[in-house]
């Protein structure tokens, strides 16, 4: 592991646990980011305002830790083509499994959901198979 950081992955993993923890506490909802698009998107009645400013405010967070000086690097290793083909398979993802990671692994494990634990788990099983097809079978 080169950059190995448990200080920073244990407060982002505090701060991702209180703000999950208060929508929950708060409204009564998940904090599962697609389905908080999807709501935003498709938007009823009393819904809009507390979607619009949870987006807001990871894309603020985002912005405020780049802005503090805290920064961060993306390498896209693929093309541009083969990106947007996992977005749209990701996004099918998760349509097909009634939510994504963060509503099922971070707050549906946390209530110990039958249904999450074993969404996540085929997330992670279909990950790995991934990871080893393109880059031991495909990709070389």
């Amino acid at each position: 592991m080169v950059a190995f950081t448990p200080v920073s992955g244990l407060l982002g993993g505090l701060i991702i646990g209180l703000a999950t923890s208060l929508l929950f506490i708060g409204t009564g909802r998940i904090a599962g980011i697609s389905g908080i698009i999807g709501g935003a998107l498709a938007p009823r009645r009393g819904e809009t305002a507390w979607r619009l400013a949870f987006l807001i405010g990871l894309f603020a967070a985002g912005l405020g830790w780049n802005i503090l000086g805290g920064g961060f690097t993306v390498e896209l290793q693929a093309s541009t083509p083969v990106m947007l083909l996992a977005g749209l398979l990701v996004g099918f993802g998760t349509r097909l499994g009634s939510g994504c990671t963060s509503g099922h692994g971070i707050c549906g494990i946390g209530r110990l959901s039958p249904r999450s634990i074993t969404a996540t788990v085929v997330f992670m099983v279909s990950a790995g198979i991934t990871v080893f097809v393109t880059r031991h079978l495909v990709g070389g």
